[in-house]
């Protein structure tokens, strides 16, 4: 390198040229968001006393950073926090940064509903993003329908439920159920079916769309096991040689949490594997993979509408801001990528609204497209779910998935399907 292309400090020139626009660039950030918080005076976007600033808007989050779902959470509370970082780096929402307040619901239902009380009541938050299971958003919407308070759900869920103060940016039941099935029985021909869950109110509520769509809408096809255990269970033995007496064309397996980790090495230890046995599932994603071993669950399929090993730019983009912030062994599962979601959802109804207030956003939220997606496009319904694709993985030993099958379109939200209640 010559002296020319050095100053007396040392830093090339270049690099230095680079800094210097950084900083010249800076202030000129900060007065266009002041400008354009004086074109939407705190007066006029708040009137409804939430915590809005001239400069400020304050949003909640919570989930549960402490507890057994923690290991489920923690990937979508580091989601939503970049999404607000990128957001507050690109000025803001309508000139204010945001400011983030966060609880935990610890594992615990009634504190979920205790957190969600003091985040609307006391600190009077603009939005909240949060929840995980269902038993948490159940534990926390009459809080959020009686103060008029705004919630931003992540998670794939059972369906039967819309509230003018939720918007639920994961798929709902018929979504992630009906399309996969079908693709079970063509593709795989697959005709029978034994259906697996935990036992409580999702797998328990998906299974019953699962057996009514065998049985009523797969012809030919029927259902020849339904099994459901407690949460935490460890020993399936007893499950594994119902499977083996069934012969089941397709283990259609709803597990959560822990037990996950038991069932997989137990069906490997059996010799249940994806050479001899086709199973589909809607409960595991990379973060369950990273329990279980890829090893264990290597050739599996999983129907989800979003998988970190997605081609798209938007996605690309996304997983290397993801690993830049948590590291290079961080994985993103299709809830935490459904949580990235919310906060740009909200600001994007927040400025069509040119408001805070909660009804104006909820009023402008239906039609709203985000085109930067990382799991390619989806669109706002009037039902307050998303359009988006449902798509087949194909488990590999590094604990990622391949995508072998996707919805040709977009697949309209249906929270209460005619037929299958």
């Amino acid at each position: 390198m010559s002296h020319d292309d050095q100053n007396e400090s040392g830093m090339p020139s270049a690099l230095r040229r680079k800094l210097l626009m950084g900083l010249a660039a800076a202030p000129a950030l900060a007065v266009s968001g002041i400008a354009r918080a004086q074109q939407f005076p705190t007066a006029k976007v708040n009137t409804t006393h939430l915590a809005v600033t001239d400069t400020e808007v304050t949003v909640g989050q919570l989930h549960s950073a402490t507890g057994t779902m923690a290991i489920s959470e923690t990937g979508s509370i580091q989601a939503e926090r970049l999404a607000i970082e990128q957001i507050n780096a690109a000025g803001g929402i309508l000139g204010r940064k945001i400011k983030v307040i966060q609880e935990d619901g610890a594992s615990d239902w009634p504190t979920f509903a205790e957190k969600s009380k003091k985040l609307l009541e006391n600190d009077h938050v603009a939005a909240v993003f949060g929840c995980w299971t269902s038993a948490s958003r159940k534990a926390v919407l009459p809080i959020f329908e009686r103060d008029n308070g705004l919630l931003y759900y992540p998670t794939f869920y059972e369906g039967l439920e819309q509230s003018h103060n939720v918007f639920y940016t994961g798929q709902e039941a018929t979504q992630q159920i009906l399309w996969g099935l079908n693709w079970a029985n063509q593709t795989k021909k697959a005709k029978s079916f034994f259906l697996i869950g935990s036992d409580y109110i999702w797998p328990r509520t998906s299974n019953k769309i699962a057996r009514k769509h065998i049985e009523q809408h797969l012809s030919g096809c029927k259902v020849v096991g339904e099994e459901y255990y407690p949460l935490g269970t460890t020993n399936f033995n007893s499950l594994i040689n119902k499977i083996k007496i069934a012969k089941p064309d397709c283990i259609y397996a709803i597990i959560v949490g822990g037990s996950n980790v038991a069932f997989y090495k137990q069906l490997k230890a059996a010799g249940i594997t994806a050479d001899k046995q086709f199973l589909l599932t809607i409960s595991v994603t990379e973060d369950e993979v990273l329990g279980i071993g890829g090893e264990n669950f290597a050739g599996f399929y999983s129907a989800m509408k979003y998988f970190e090993s997605l081609e798209n730019d938007n996605n690309k983009k996304f997983v290397a801001a993801f690993k830049a912030k948590y590291g290079p062994k961080s994985v993103i599962g299709d809830v935490t990528q459904a949580a990235y979601l919310g906060p740009w959802l909200w600001k994007a109804a927040v400025e069509k609204a040119g408001s805070f207030d909660v009804d104006k956003v909820v009023a402008a939220s239906p039609g709203i497209e985000l085109k930067s997606a990382p799991e390619g496009y989806v669109k706002i319904h009037a039902n307050h779910h998303l359009w988006s694709r449902t798509r087949i993985g194909q488990a590999q030993a590094d604990g990622q998935f391949k995508v072998v099958a996707e919805s040709p379109d977009l697949i309209e939200p249906n929270p209460f399907p005619k037929g299958y209640q």
